[in-house]
This record gives structure tokens, C-alpha cells and sequence, in this order.
């Protein structure tokens, strides 16, 4: 394929010189004239392992060649890659005047282009940037329409510098954001040589799949320094604590516990937590990563509160009390908190859950119930369509799969408050529908 890069910093470099090296007939676009140079040179304007061989080679192939000619470059090729920088303002904000002046150069190049074109975003930009940014921009200087004379995606590019000629080679997955599917397939082609799954989506889902893995790596390197802190004193070895721990991969290191949902509960977590953070206290450690998660999952029990409140109906049905399903433990659950505020605030409530049911006569919680929380206990039914019958409001609060049906059974008018995501797919659930961070 004939490939024209936008921007010859970092990410366009490495990605010219390996599109190259696929056997890709590659044109580099910069504003720089000394990056141009260098790239038709067969030098490497970055520091990076192994480039300055693959930009050499290319170079000398014909492969690979650089110009400050915008037009030149989208008028002999089939597909553009947007690869410049989005730094930083003051307030934190994306400087976004290199992405909108490539795309207007983009969008007036394609004026006269005779064939369909592709534009692609590497650089790293938040949700509804291509949509609200790029996309007008492309149009507007073509007189074209998106999905009609040209193409869109998002193909957001996971190189670490030190590593990113091997990071190109061995991605954990390829990620296509695309306007449609015709733009997508012939994006795809560019990395059909590599051994790694190519995903699919929709172009703001692909743009923040970037922001989210960064963060997450970025909270990794926090919570590993912290708990090296409070290894070192208690005289105990960090490194090896945390090479222990990263050996659970069923639950430490997977995907388990990465669902957005409701908050956490149950007997381990919030008291580890707490004892954790009063060790920490003790030796007067300052763990503010950690000291963040008890706040954090307070404000999302209350934002499962505030969903109710903003239905306007008072007439509420709790399905599921226990912090999980199938479990009595109602230790914490975030589901007594929901359904004690709403009490006191003159809801009229019914609640169902089949094992707190039976551990109010034989379960372990009897007690607890009984004598903690027996407000609670005297609005529980043991009759799931009493509680439907009743309830204006069904807030869903755990995985049983008795509740999946009541999406399908629920009576006309009937809110549901999904605060668990009880079934991935969401078509045809409606406007009465609510799921809590989706």
C-alpha cells in the first residue's frame, strides 16, 4: 500500500521505517525540513533501537522518503496516518492546532484525489476529537463526505520509547476505531503481517482505550511505589512481595474486578483496606493513591442513590441485597447503604434476594439482620414478583440470574437501574433503561 505519515516525531519515525520495512511504499510529512532531510538521508531523527538501520534501508530501497509537501504526499497515496503531537496547555488540555491543520491539509488535498482515501489518527486524542475535530475538517476542504470520498479511523499506536521498533512487531492486539467498515478493512491490511489479533470497534471506544491503558499503567507505577513504601517500613522486601503477587493471574493480574459497576463490599475488602491504611497511618506514611479508593467507592454507592432520586418516583424494588450474587454476606454491601438512604428519604420500598431470604432463618447473617439492620429486614419479600408488581423503580444490585428475565418482563413505564451491567448486550433495552457508568 502507498502510506503517507504525518508528522516525523516519535511515533511517525518508527512507524515509517517499519511500514517500510513491510514491504509499504512510505512518504514522511513534516514541517521540519531537517527531519526531511534526514529521512531521504537514511537517518533517523529520533534515538531509538534498530532505526536507524530500518530508515537506512528504506531509504536506500526507495520504500521510504520524506516532504514538506502535504499535497504531494495524500495525492500519491491511498492512505494517510495523522502521527503528530497533541502537547500539553497550562490547564492540562490537548493543544489540538497540529492534528486541525494536517487535517485541513488532508481535507484540501483530497479535493482533487481520484480515489477513495483513508485518513487514520495515531496521535493520542480524547473521545469525540475525530468526530467533532477531524472529520469536519476533512469534509470541509474536500467537499466530500465522510464514508463517501474518504474514510476514517482511529489506530491509536502503544509504543514505549526504548522499545518501539518491538513494540510494533509484537502489539498485544491492533485496535481500529472506524467510521465504517470499508475504512477499517483497508486499514487492517497495513497489519495483516503481525502476530497479534486485530480488534474492531467504534472510533471513540478506540480513542479512549488509549487514555484508559496509560492511566492504568500510570496507577500501576503508583500503587507499586506505595506499597514499596510501606514494605520498606515494616522491614519487609517489596520486590518480593510484588513478584509473589503478580503471580495470581486469575485475579491480581487479569481481567477480573476491571468491569465498571457498582461499588465494592463484602467482609475482605473494605476492612483490609482501612487496616492497611492505619499501618500505614502509624508509620507515618502519606499512601495517597491508596487513601483515594475508600472515597472513590463512596461516591459511587451515592451515585446509584442519586439515579434513583433523579427518576421522580418513590416506589422502589431492590433486587438483590448481598454485595454478590449468590452469597448471604450483606458485610458492607453497598446495596444496604442504597436502600438505608432511600428510606430515609420516604421511599416506599420492597427488596428481594433469595439467599438473604433464607439466611433470615437459617443463614449466617440471621444475627446481623436481626439485629443490625432489622429496618431493612422488615421490607424484604420472598416473592420477586411482589417486589415487580410494586416497584415504579427496579434497581438491579446483583448478578443472580433470576434478574436478567425482568429486562425482558418489565411492565411498560417500569425504570430499571442496572447497577451491575446484568446482560452485556444493551439493544433494544430503551430509554427506561440505566446502567450506572454505561
Amino acid at each position: 500500500m502507498r502510506i503517507a505519515i504525518f508528522g516525523l516525531g516519535y511515533v511517525g519515525s518508527v512507524s515509517s521505517a517499519c511500514f517500510a520495512q513491510e514491504g509499504h511504499q512510505v512518504i514522511g510529512v513534516d514541517i521540519n525540513p531537517v527531519k526531511v532531510e534526514m529521512i531521504n538521508a537514511g537517518q533517523s531523527p529520533i534515538i531509538e533501537a534498530h532505526l536507524d538501520r530500518m530508515i537506512r534501508e528504506g531509504a536506500k530501497s526507495g520504500r521510504l522518503r520524506a516532504t514538506t509537501d502535504p499535497f504531494e504526499a495524500v495525492r500519491a497515496s491511498d492512505l494517510s496516518l495523522i502521527c503528530v503531537g497533541t502537547p500539553s496547555r497550562e490547564n492540562g488540555s490537548l493543544d489540538l492546532r497540529f492534528v486541525e491543520n494536517v487535517s485541513r491539509q488532508i481535507g484540501e488535498a483530497l479535493a482533487d484525489h481520484p480515489d477513495y482515501h483513508v485518513v487514520a489518527v495515531r496521535s493520542t486524542v480524547l473521545p469525540g476529537t475525530i468526530e467533532e475535530h477531524v472529520i469536519p475538517l476533512l469534509e470541509s476542504g474536500s467537499g466530500r463526505r465522510v464514508g463517501e470520498g474518504f474514510g476514517v479511523c482511529a489506530n491509536p499506536e502503544f509504543l514505549r520509547e526504548g522499545s518501539a521498533v518491538y513494540d510494533f512487531y509484537n502489539p498485544p492486539f491492533t485496535l481500529i476505531g472506524q467510521w465504517d467498515e470499508r475504512s477499517g478493512r483497508r486499514l487492517a491490511t497495513l497489519y495483516e503481517s503481525l502476530q497479534a489479533p486485530i480488534v474492531h470497534t467504534n472510533i471513540r471506544v478506540a480513542e479512549l482505550v488509549k487514555y484508559v491503558s496509560n492511566a492504568f499503567h500510570a496507577l500501576k507505577i503508583s500503587f507499586a511505589n506505595e506499597i514499596g513504601n510501606l514494605a520498606k517500613a515494616l522491614g519487609v522486601d517489596s520486590h518480593e512481595v510484588m513478584r509473589i503477587f503478580t503471580m495470581d493471574t486469575k485475579l491480581n493480574i487479569s481481567p477480573a474486578y476491571l468491569k465498571p459497576g457498582y461499588a465494592y463490599g463484602g467482609s475482605c475488602l473494605p476492612k483490609d483496606l482501612r487496616a492497611l491504611l492505619y499501618k500505614a497511618r502509624q508509620e507515618d506514611l502519606h499512601l495517597p493513591v491508596l487513601e483515594a479508593l475508600p472515597r472513590s467507592n463512596e461516591l459511587q454507592a451515592r451515585r446509584g442513590v442519586e439515579m434513583v432520586i433523579r427518576t421522580g418516583k418513590k416506589r422502589v424494588g431492590i433486587l438483590g441485597l448481598s454485595f454478590k450474587a449468590g452469597t448471604d454476606d450483606l458485610r458492607e454491601s453497598p446495596m444496604v447503604y442504597l436502600v438505608e438512604t432511600l428510606l430515609g428519604k420516604g421511599y416506599d420500598i420492597r427488596v428481594y434476594d433469595e439467599n438473604v431470604s433464607l439466611a433470615r432463618l437459617i443463614g449466617a447473617n440471621k444475627q446481623y439482620i436481626e439485629t443490625v439492620i432489622p429496618h431493612i429486614s422488615s421490607l424484604m419479600t420472598t416473592s420477586l414478583e411482589e417486589v415487580l408488581e410494586h416497584a415504579e423503580v427496579l434497581v438491579i444490585g446483583n448478578k443472580a440470574p433470576v434478574f436478567r428475565e425482568v429486562l425482558n418482563g418489565r411492565r411498560d413505564g417500569q425504570i430499571i437501574v442496572d447497577l451491575v451491567r446484568i446482560q452485556e448486550s444493551l439493544e433494544g433495552l430503551g430509554d427506561e433503561y440505566q446502567g450506572i457508568c454505561w
